[in-house]
């Protein structure tokens, strides 16, 4: 659905509508309203106090989440918004079985949520995880697809990640079989199938290189190496740039200030990684390359999953992705078309289309 003419924008909110969090109509409010970053916090915080207001917690508890996503660190808000949205939510769904955990890691604590399977007989245990800006609760509402159909679900925060990183401190760490072991010697797991959704879907292929008790991969919306999205030319131009870093800070902080986003995703990029500079900042997501996931490694059974117009991701990372598993036990390619309206990054348009998907994939592999 087109909110707003800003791509980036619009994917956000199709991303709460579809997770069943966001009305339309509010949506398209929103869309009509916001016209630049500065519009954001405004327009957001209004539709979250109206829904409030009228008693509509599961609206207004993701429009505080959508306010506190575009604001930067140096906002008192951002956290505010954040306690806001973690006291509704969890208000709004105490009654349903979830359970809320604090993980030990690194002399502080990684938030987990677990979904038991909602039937007599359990299938096995999924872990799911995010990528760079995601909240596990934003992931509620496939988890209660898959318990539906038979598996216990722990949905997870890593360094640099939601309340890891808001609550407990914790940086960015992309080497992902570090916090994946502390949830799997917590809740003393094996054969476990791990689900990592979006930059996720990177992350999710590093910790099964590495941690055996993984039997089974899905990597939704995740790239092979983020050093290869760009083409030729660009990777030029940036690996020219990396040898003049006091240049190229200088003249990433003007363009900070020209331009809105380029501010938000440099000033999110220092926050989440705990960097102080914004190039160097902005630059660990080069570190997300084909040897952090060391291909090699993976002998698990793997489910690709991609969308035709991924605005994030090109096309071209899902074949590259399938041919580096060459040592996975299998590996099974999806490509989702506007035909499915599941065309998009991590699917957003049809989410209970993927989690069938998946959930075939899984039982045929268990």
């Amino acid at each position: 659905m087109i909110f707003t003419k800003n791509r980036s924008i619009t994917f956000q909110f199709n991303r709460w509508h579809s997770l069943g969090f966001a009305r339309y109509d509010d949506m398209m409010v929103a869309g009509n309203n916001i016209n630049t970053f500065s519009d954001w916090k405004k327009v957001m915080t209004d539709l979250a106090e109206k829904a409030e207001t009228e008693g509509r917690l599961k609206n207004a508890a993701m429009y505080y989440r959508g306010a506190e996503f575009y604001i930067t660190q140096k906002d008192p808000d951002k956290i505010r918004f954040y306690n806001k949205f973690i006291d509704m939510f969890y208000q709004i769904y105490a009654d349903n079985g979830i359970q809320r955990f604090k993980i030990p890691y690194d002399n502080t604590f990684l938030p987990a949520l677990y979904v038991p399977a909602n039937t007599h007989e359990k299938k096995g245990t999924i872990l799911m995880h995010g990528g760079f800006d995601s909240f596990i609760e934003e992931f509620y509402a496939m988890m209660q697809i898959f318990s539906d159909n038979g598996y216990d679900v722990i949905a997870f925060e890593g360094p640099g990640q939601g309340g890891a990183r808001r609550t407990y401190g914790l940086a960015w760490d992309e080497k992902w079989e570090k916090p994946t072991k502390a949830v799997l010697d917590f809740f003393n797991l094996d054969n476990v199938t791990i689900y990592g959704i979006s930059m996720g879907g990177h992350l999710s292929l590093r910790a099964a290189a590495f941690e055996p008790r993984i039997k089974r991969v899905v990597t939704s919306g995740g790239a092979l190496d983020y050093w290869k999205i760009p083409g030729p030319l660009s990777r030029g131009l940036l690996k020219l740039f990396l040898h003049f870093d006091n240049f190229t800070t200088k003249a990433m902080v003007k363009k900070m200030k020209r331009d809105e986003h380029h501010n938000w995703f440099a000033e999110n990029s220092m926050y989440i990684t705990k960097i102080n500079n914004p190039f160097k900042a902005s630059m660990k997501i080069l570190d997300m390359n084909t040897e952090n996931i060391q291909p090699k490694r993976i002998t698990q059974d793997v489910l690709v999953l991609s969308g035709r117009n991924d605005h994030f991701i090109p096309i071209k990372m899902h074949n590259m992705m399938i041919k580096a598993l060459r040592n996975a036990h299998s590996v099974t390619g999806i490509i989702y078309t506007k035909e499915t309206q599941a065309h998009n990054h991590c699917q957003i348009g049809n989410i209970p289309l993927v989690c069938k998907d998946a959930i075939r994939w899984m039982d045929d592999k268990m």
